[in-house]
């Protein structure tokens, strides 16, 4: 296939042998750094603003029906609400190259956590569309973070990409599960939810005071390690492409069902308010260790297919459980669940396994999250819909069940060993 012009796609530190390469011992990256040139001060920086990379979205999930029963919407608006972030997501993806190449990485991040921060307190207001539009500012304040730190890892751990990835998607999760554990518990002591929620600024801020002076140290290594690709080839027409973005499409799709609506499914089957976000703050927390361990054995395997399909296995158990008899067996249906949902680091791994060069995983990378999470917005806001049509969980369970099979037939696919 020919190669032509793929704008905005980023080229991180494109090294050859015997050009100061980092070699397996990791003595130095290209720019003859040492291996952890990040240090202390950036990896704590890069920890706690990834910890503020979910909470804004899973906070609201148990309190939701309190915003319902307060604002008076329908869950339709709740849909659009736990969709925002999927569509800032896919947005993120081909606005932040051209916002860090013109503004920095380290001034693009700050810009992202004052969004952030500005957007959670914005929504101590009532009104249902001033929550909306902070979420949305929230949202993209978010999806530009989320973007972003893994150039930052990429380029300031060269000789640890791999440690600290695990440690950033672990402190993904992790602050995911603090969202659903912690907020129902600050509704009644803050004075309802609007307090509850807007106090996961408090943790954002934090982030921007870590983040600002880790960030003017590293700047000037951000912009020698940042260079724009301007050749490579579309991947638009390739077929394994398609697989990967799909794949992390669909996987997607049911996390953010999960973080929207869970904790709801659980009040209306009867389990009090702090249990459903404690159940499922437990369906975050999973993921950790699979981040940690899981996925870096699948990722040394030379196909991921099985580890994929194993994962999924469990998920697929737990989610039958919750459209049968969510209160049955609620804790053990979110701890299967969670593994099912721990795919996600294998759905990031898989960009990366299946591409050669630098340039096809970038661009992969793009068209799967670009791509991938506008597939996945789709799937809270249908979700809500159908509870809203049918008054009952039972059919948007089975839009899940749906999704969830074609999650794992493209993930079986993706994991086989083939390159795009």
């Amino acid at each position: 296939m020919p190669r032509g012009p793929v704008p905005g796609v980023w080229q991180i530190g494109r090294v050859t042998q015997g050009q100061g390469e980092s070699t397996a011992s990791g003595r130095a990256d290209h720019r003859g750094l040492p291996p952890v040139a990040g240090g202390a001060l950036l990896a704590a920086a890069v920890v706690l603003t990834a910890l503020n990379l979910r909470p804004a979205v899973t906070a609201v999930a148990p309190l939701l029906g309190s915003m319902q029963a307060d604002l008076g919407v329908s869950a339709t608006w709740a849909g659009v609400l736990t969709t925002l972030p999927t569509l800032c997501f896919a947005g993120a993806g081909l606005l932040a190259p051209r916002l860090a190449a013109r503004l920095g990485l380290g001034r693009t991040i700050s810009a992202a956590l004052v969004a952030l921060t500005l957007g959670l307190l914005a929504r101590t207001v009532d009104g249902p569309h001033l929550v909306l539009a902070a979420t949305l500012v929230a949202c993209a304040g978010i999806a530009l973070a989320n973007v972003l730190l893994p150039v930052v890892i990429k380029a300031s751990f060269p000789a640890r990409v791999g440690l600290m990835t695990g440690v950033y998607t672990a402190a993904l999760q992790g602050g995911g599960a603090l969202g659903s554990a912690v907020t129902p518990a600050l509704e009644e002591p803050l004075g309802g939810w609007p307090g509850a929620l807007a106090s996961w600024a408090a943790v954002s801020a934090l982030a921007l005071l870590l983040w600002w002076p880790a960030a003017r140290r590293h700047g000037h290594s951000w912009a020698e390690a940042l260079t724009p690709v301007r050749g490579g080839r579309s991947l638009l027409r390739n077929r394994l492409a398609w697989t990967v973005t799909l794949f992390f499409g669909f996987q997607s799709a049911l996390a953010y069902i999960a973080m929207g609506w869970l904790p709801q499914v659980f009040i209306d089957s009867g389990v009090d308010k702090t249990t459903a976000g404690l159940l499922v703050g437990v369906t975050s927390l999973v993921g950790v260790p699979i981040a940690l361990v899981v996925a870096p054995l699948a990722a040394r395997s030379r196909a991921q297919s099985g580890w994929i399909a194993g994962l999924c296995g469990a998920g697929l158990t737990g989610a039958v459980g919750l459209t049968v008899a969510p209160a049955a067996q609620p804790l053990l249906w979110s701890l299967l669940l969670g593994v099912g949902l721990g795919v996600f680091a294998l759905a990031v791994a898989v960009i990366a396994l299946r591409t050669r060069t630098p340039e096809d995983t970038a661009q992969l990378s793009g068209m799967a999250q670009g791509l991938g999470y506008l597939i996945a917005s789709a799937g809270p806001f249908l979700f809500g819909l159908l509870h809203d049509a049918t008054d009952g969980w039972t059919v948007p369970w089975l839009l899940f069940l749906l999704i969830y099979a074609a999650q794992v037939t493209f993930g079986v696919l993706a994991g086989r060993p083939r390159y795009v």
